[in-house]
């Protein structure tokens, strides 16, 4: 499959990656899956890495404030249906690879805690539901991890589809139960090679390290402002 083939078909048919990036592109309003309470104060900004996200941060927040950090385990919300292609044990493991990675890099800097409570900045984060449509497919269920067709190869007929995957999350003081902070992201995983092929936790295991990591980075950025 040519290169300037599957880009252009993939610019031109997604609606859900901003751009040709790799990194996702931002999450549109009409995308986000309600988990947040209060969308109306995301602004547009780069990760740490690089990456376009939506987030807020109090301007008040103090880092130095919090001792420890609890991290609840992570949702999929709304609650998706398994399908043939993505079933229920792919799911779940990408949910528990998602708390395992908050937890080894958001852990380098703060103890893990194991509950709630003054001093303690608590972490709720959810993979978000993304839903899609491309042209000549029809719409995909409204399912945690979308996969969207990235090109159409002529010679073959065999359509490439691109794992895409989005999470929420939720900054809160555990003193005083207030919101602190908030982010939308999303990002592109490995591709499958067609729709018989079954997505593994493995596919977007990349994505969510990468995630993990710039939370980390941008606690640490704060502390040095």
């Amino acid at each position: 499959m040519k290169v300037a083939q599957m880009m252009g078909s993939l610019c031109l048919s997604s609606l859900l990656l901003a751009g040709c990036s790799s990194g996702g592109g931002l999450s549109k309003p009409d995308e986000y899956s309600g988990f947040l309470k209060d969308y109306s104060r995301l602004k547009e900004a780069r990760s740490p890495s690089g990456a376009p996200v939506m987030r807020w941060i109090d301007p008040q927040l103090k880092p130095d404030t919090y001792r420890s950090v609890y991290i609840e385990p992570s949702q999929l919300y709304p609650k998706p249906q398994p399908t043939a292609q993505i079933p229920q044990s792919t799911l779940q493991g990408i949910t528990s690879y998602y708390d395992q990675a908050l937890k080894r890099e958001l852990g380098k800097s703060l103890p893990l805690a194991t509950a709630p409570g003054p001093g303690v900045i608590v972490v709720r984060p959810a993979i978000t539901a993304v839903s899609s449509k491309t042209e000549g497919l029809k719409a995909y269920e409204v399912i945690p991890v979308a996969l969207v067709a990235a090109a159409v190869s002529t010679a073959s007929g065999i359509r490439d589809q691109e794992t895409d995957i989005a999470t929420e999350a939720v900054f809160i003081d555990g003193g005083n139960n207030q919101v602190v902070a908030q982010v939308v992201r999303k990002g592109s995983g490995k591709p499958l090679e067609n729709t018989s092929q079954v997505m593994k936790p493995e596919d977007v295991k990349a994505v969510i390290d990468g995630w993990a990591a710039d939370l980390h980075q941008s606690y640490l950025n704060l502390k040095k402002k």
